[in-house]
């Protein structure tokens, strides 16, 4: 069964590292959140069929506003920071920033007590963060446009936001269905996003892409459904920390699509990062999951 989760968590830290590629190609046609909206507008379409086929799911309501802010916080300022901070730096950078993530995610679980700290953990999360910046080399210090410093500082902001939001979320996905949960944390993001977006001015015109920013914003959007949906599965069935070490496969997904689509460097260290990387991996989830931390897994409440 822990399998399973790794293999999801896995996938979905490659779709972010093509979605953060993506982003890179087309932000310079919009702005930040009207991107943003776009992208769990259309990630929401594509949750919406299976969850009018799935049984009906009722959630408390004192639940209702806990998943929604989660959501808001998840899937809108995240985003909305990473957008912000892509249009000021490189997408290696954005991504060895990023990879920070799992780190943050193990000390908020360890100060909430939701997970207990081994040394082997630690190695590995530290171990994938090297990784990653051995595998970016000099990429990841290349400079972008002026004001660098704040799309640094907003880019880290949406990992620490990330990480609160991945231990916070635990409880509920442990009470409802993965596909419920996912649904209405977008769904409520997309309100949020949507309100920032009209500051842009989204709603006064239609947006204007070209062929291509259009078909990157639809596989954004379907990437995002996609790809939450097995990172909050992920989350109900094994513990933050093994979860968001695989986001150290993000900026490898990113440095090598962005050499590919958008013509950035890459460093010739590449293999020797996405070593570093798989060795950190390893000794993250070595560790029986049974023996090192408390049952992961609960019971879905469906009514």
């Amino acid at each position: 069964m822990t399998r399973l989760p790794a293999a999801a968590a896995a996938a979905s830290g490659i779709l972010v590292g093509a979605a953060i590629v993506a982003t890179r190609f087309v932000i310079d046609q919009t702005a930040p959140a009207s991107l943003a909206l776009l992208r769990y507008a259309i990630g929401f379409c594509c949750l919406l069929p299976p969850v009018l086929l799935s049984v009906r799911v009722g959630f408390a309501p004192r639940d209702l506003a806990p998943i929604a802010l989660l959501g808001i916080a998840q899937f809108g300022i995240l985003i909305a920071l990473l957008n912000f901070g892509l249009q000021f730096i490189p997408s290696g950078r954005a991504a060895l920033i990023f990879a920070t993530f799992p780190l943050l995610t193990m000390l908020f679980a360890t100060a909430l007590g939701r997970e207990r700290l081994s040394a082997a953990k630690t190695v590995g999360v530290l171990l994938t963060i090297a990784g990653v910046g051995v595998a970016l080399g000099e990429k990841a210090l290349q400079g972008g446009a002026s004001g660098g410093w704040l799309g640094e500082g907003a880019v880290f902001a949406s990992a620490v936001c990330g990480a609160a939001c991945s231990v916070l979320y635990r409880p509920y996905l442990q009470r409802y269905p993965t596909l419920a949960v996912s649904a209405f944390a977008m769904l409520a993001s997309v309100g949020f996003l949507a309100v920032l977006a009209a500051q842009e001015g989204f709603f006064r015109a239609w947006p204007h892409f070209t062929p291509g920013g259009w078909l990157a914003v639809l596989f954004i959007g379907m990437n995002s459904g996609a790809g939450y949906y097995l990172w909050l599965w992920a989350l109900r069935h094994t513990t933050p920390t093994r979860v968001t070490v695989f986001l150290a496969l993000s900026p490898l997904t990113a440095a090598g699509l962005g050499a590919w689509l958008l013509g950035e460097e890459i460093s010739s260290l590449l293999l020797l990062g996405l070593a570093c990387v798989m060795l950190g991996l390893w000794l993250a989830h070595r560790e029986g999951v049974a023996a090192a931390e408390p049952s992961a897994a609960g019971p879905a409440r469906v009514t």
